[in-house]
């Protein structure tokens, strides 16, 4: 099947990358401003290729297990919002390669934690309706803080493991974690974007699981390990390992409640202050939505709409709100999913 111009951008960003597709090899990687805002922002540490080889007997022969994950062998976050683990190869064995859609959440654990999500991705499990609301779910760690150094204000995300685009799961508590907006859009979303593209565009399918990586009894992950690996193809399309950080810059986390502050040193000028939640929550609505709006059409999207990725940074107004708060400010539903 032909693949469109999009698609192939991303195929070609992906060459130049360290730890994980979205590193942008500038010196020699031609690409519009556009472009660039919608896969990263940040600059590249290094421009190693990660993936080169893909044959079946360079992954590994046994089984994953997450308890055997060593989160003190994942650098501090220096300011990469994800890290390439395991050069960048999958932990799949070819026992687990497999030509049919499935999905599998775990159960929460003793805390009400999620654990594994693990999919393989194809286009007979994608979403077809409408999106749904997930208001109503409160994840582990779950705050309602605001500070104005953050896009769309919210500090905490709803941030589903699996992403609404490729599985078109809403309000499933096994399936949606407390993320930081940095994680959430910066960190995950331009490896679902990049998912969701490909199996539109080949119609193959992609092995995808996605793990929320825990220290201790913390309430909040310390980031989510995302895996993924293509199928019909043995991973000439999609292959990636990595690491996504549970931060948000200027912001200071406490990972065993997810209560958090700014970081000292920061200016707290007029335009950069904290409004946090006080401990009766009765005056806060749990119905709100982050949604993105675009100033030229007057739509309003979910982050993770195709048609999010296609728009001009200075279009774009981050959104948290109810759906009727969104109307009031002028915009109307976008017609893809109708949020």
């Amino acid at each position: 099947m032909r693949r469109n111009i999009s698609y192939i951008i991303t195929l070609l960003l992906c060459l130049n990358i360290f730890a994980g597709c979205g590193i942008i090899n500038e010196g020699t990687t031609n690409y519009t401003l556009s472009e660039k805002e919608q896969i990263i922002q940040y600059e590249p540490q290094n421009t190693e290729t990660a993936c080169e080889s893909t044959e079946t007997d360079t992954f590994p022969q046994q089984e994953f297990d997450i308890a055997d994950f060593d989160i003190s062998s994942v650098p501090a976050y220096s300011g990469s919002p994800y890290i390439a683990v395991n050069g960048n190869k999958p932990y799949f064995t070819s026992s687990e390669y497999s030509l049919t859609s499935f999905e599998n959440y775990s159960p929460l654990d003793s805390l009400g934690r999620c654990g594994t999500a693990y999919a393989n991705i194809g286009t007979d499990i994608m979403p077809t309706g409408e999106r749904g609301s997930i208001g109503n779910i409160k994840p582990t760690g779950w705050q309602t803080v605001k500070y104005e150094n953050v896009d769309g204000k919210y500090l905490y995300n709803r941030c589903h493991l699996i992403g609404y685009q490729l599985s078109g799961e809403n309000a499933n508590e096994r399936n949606l974690i407390t993320g930081t907006r940095y994680m959430n859009v910066t960190g995950m979303l331009p490896f679902e974007n990049m998912v969701a593209d490909y199996v539109k565009e080949t119609e193959n399918h992609v092995l995808y699981r996605v793990t929320p990586i825990y220290e201790g009894n913390n309430l909040l992950a310390a980031g989510v390990l995302m895996e993924a690996l293509s199928m019909e193809d043995r991973g000439s399309g999609i292959c990636f390992n990595v690491f996504c950080y549970n931060v948000q810059p200027g912001i200071k986390i406490d990972y065993a409640t997810g209560v958090s502050e700014l970081e000292e040193g920061i200016n707290q000028g007029e335009n950069l202050v904290a409004v946090t939640t006080p401990q009766n929550e009765e005056n806060f609505s749990d119905t709100t939505e982050n949604y993105i709006g675009n100033k030229n059409t007057k739509k309003f999207h979910y982050p993770d709409c195709s048609s999010v990725s296609q728009m001009k940074e200075n279009n774009k107004e981050y959104l948290n709100c109810t759906r009727e708060e969104a109307i009031e400010k002028g915009y109307e539903p976008c017609n893809k999913y109708r949020p």
